[in-house]
């Protein structure tokens, strides 16, 4: 009989499937790792299950042990599967960025989930990162997996994912495009195949708001790269330790709206039910298809399953609200080309609040966006600048930082100015515009649209 033994087992040899419709204006063959037949439905369970055997290798893990990580949700659902299998408790951190049905699924699985804010640093307190660094120091006999910078992430795709690939190409694959996170994937896999091969490209998906690209192409960490974004499961605000970025040819950035529209083109086109990563990659594998010839064999990896975006990607409702879905009427767009001033105003955090008041009064400004290094980090309010004037008169050396309140939201410049309306609805009195193809920022306000609407 060839029966598996618990669910773990079946973890790896996920199907090698011929992508026929949705790359069909894209040269040579190509080919997605479908990594949702994985019993977590994600390429995370691979790496999940190294962690946890390495550690008890080592005796990190003892028996009875809280695992403790910080994970988007797929490495949180496979370290899940693994604990329950081995007896452990689970402890995740996430964003608020991140769908609900990860969350949810999580807890199916009797974790305890901690949301924490998206929109802030690494290093601060409140990110998902620290706050799961610190956890793991004060529960007793817990381990902290710390996929970013735990080799075993990327160790697990070179004894898997890699031999899979080479084995189901006949060793035949030119180029692998995949989407970088944590770099393990990435670079796991990038080390076996370039060991077999080093012809073989590696073309890193990457998205806008994320620092990778910039990083791969100069060495520079550069802030001024990182900003809030909504794609799940891609990109990085700093540079976990899994990565090798001499294995990496290329890095390729794919804009939010282009990820979602194509992850719906994806099951639609191909009847493969993915997650938002997966249209990521197929969007940027489509941008790059020029340098493609039609001999080449491409392989993609299709990371996670869309029953985890149920209440955004696939929910018509959130597409149209995020702008992603055609619009009538007029766009953020149109309302920018009719403005003689649209150039973003921005302050450091640093700049003290006299000053800031000064500027708002000259530009009058209801509102103004608070930067760190170049990096959006915050909002302060004109009316904020002048309370705190009142109270306290002689204060001379207070900065913003203080005062400054959540970053007002990004929107794509092709939203429709309904939308952005109806934003401004639930307590907004702005919100900022990206064309995340120029890189070029711009804020809208309730007064923009109402003096576009009485002309």
């Amino acid at each position: 009989m060839k029966i598996c033994n618990n669910i773990l087992e079946t973890i790896g040899n996920t199907p090698m499937v011929r992508l026929n419709k949705v790359t069909a204006s894209v040269p040579g063959t190509i080919l997605a790792k479908i990594e949702t037949f994985n019993p977590g439905h994600s390429i995370k369970d691979r790496m999940a299950l190294k962690m946890i055997e390495d550690a008890e290798k080592s005796g990190k893990l003892k028996p009875g042990g809280t695992l403790v990580e910080g994970t988007s949700g797929n490495t949180g659902m496979g370290l899940a599967i693994a604990a329950i299998i081995k007896g452990y408790k689970c402890i995740f951190v996430t964003t608020d960025k991140q769908s609900k049905e990860k969350a949810d699924a999580l807890k199916a699985f009797g974790a305890e989930v901690i949301i924490c804010p998206t929109n802030v640093t690494p290093e601060d307190p409140r990110s998902y990162y620290s706050v799961a660094a610190r956890l793991s120091r004060e529960i007793p006999n817990s381990y902290y997996p710390d996929q970013y910078n735990n080799l075993s992430n990327r160790q697990a795709h070179y004894e898997s994912t890699g031999p899979e690939i080479w084995d189901q190409t006949g060793g035949k694959i030119t180029h692998l495009v995949v989407g970088a996170g944590t770099g393990g994937t990435i670079t796991g896999t990038a080390m076996f195949l370039k060991e077999k091969n080093p012809e073989i490209k590696i073309w890193g998906i990457d998205t806008y708001g994320s620092a990778l690209k910039k990083y791969h192409e100069t060495g520079l960490l550069d802030q001024k790269e990182i900003y809030s974004y909504v794609t799940e499961g891609i990109g990085e605000d700093f540079i976990p330790d899994n990565y090798d970025f001499s294995l990496i040819d290329h890095f390729e950035k794919v804009t939010d709206k282009d990820a979602a529209l194509m992850t719906r083109e994806i099951v639609k086109q191909e009847a493969i039910w993915v997650g938002n990563s997966a249209g990521a990659v197929i969007a940027g594998l489509i941008q790059l298809k020029d340098r493609l010839k039609s001999e080449d064999v491409v392989v993609v990896i299709f990371h996670d399953h869309g029953t985890r975006y149920l209440a955004k990607i696939f929910n018509d409702e959130w597409m149209i609200k995020m702008g992603y879905l055609d619009v009538k009427g007029m766009t953020a767009a149109d309302l920018l080309q009719s403005r003689k001033e649209i150039e973003l105003v921005t302050l450091e955090k640093s700049v003290q609040v006299r000053e800031a008041l000064r500027v708002a009064v000259k530009k009058q400004f209801s509102q103004i966006p608070v930067t760190s290094n170049g990096r959006i980090i915050g909002t302060v309010y004109e009316q904020d600048l002048v309370n705190f004037l009142i109270k306290n008169p002689d204060s001379e050396n207070e900065t913003i930082g203080s005062l400054m309140k959540e970053s007002i939201p990004f929107v794509d410049i092709t939203t429709g100015l309904s939308t952005i309306h109806d934003m401004m609805d639930v307590g907004k009195s702005a919100v900022l515009v990206r064309d995340f193809k120029s890189k070029r920022d711009y804020i809208i306000t309730r007064f923009d649209i109402a003096e576009v609407y009485a002309c």
